[in-house]
């Protein structure tokens, strides 16, 4: 028997499809089930107490910019690319700064329009989350 299930994992969810043999069912044995014996009778289920809605997932550490127009790294790694630089207009959602961690690139993106005032990172630095990367004004 095939069997849908939906699974939920750090607030992410997921459609799984699971293969349930059917020559056997969980209160009775592959043995039993071969020799046509009867299922022992199963104890009653313990009452769980229903949620109304899924329990929101806790939310990562946020990081709080150190000034009014500071765009801090997401992450501890080494920043691979600086795409702008000072005095360039940006746009809310415009590529800033890349950063590698575990041979894994993340993406540092505007979260403002405005003016770059100051790229505070270059191309090889280690960063440590938190860090300001570029300042927008």
């Amino acid at each position: 028997m095939i069997k849908r299930l939906r699974v939920t994992v750090d607030g992410k969810s997921y459609d799984i499809t699971v293969e349930v043999p059917e020559e056997s069912s969980p209160t009775q044995g592959p043995a039993q089930a071969l020799l046509g014996a009867p299922a022992p009778a199963a104890p009653a289920a313990p009452t769980l107490p229903v949620q109304s809605s899924p329990t929101p997932a806790p939310t990562p550490k946020s990081v709080a910019p150190q000034g009014a127009g500071e765009v801090p790294s997401p992450l501890s790694g080494r920043v691979t690319a600086v795409v702008v630089q000072a005095g360039q207009e940006v746009k809310e959602g415009d590529h800033l700064v890349t950063l590698e961690a575990m041979k894994m690139n993340t993406f540092v993106f505007a979260p403002r329009g405005g003016k770059v005032i100051s790229v505070n990172t270059e191309v090889g630095a280690v960063v440590e989350e938190g860090k300001s990367l570029v300042t927008i004004g």
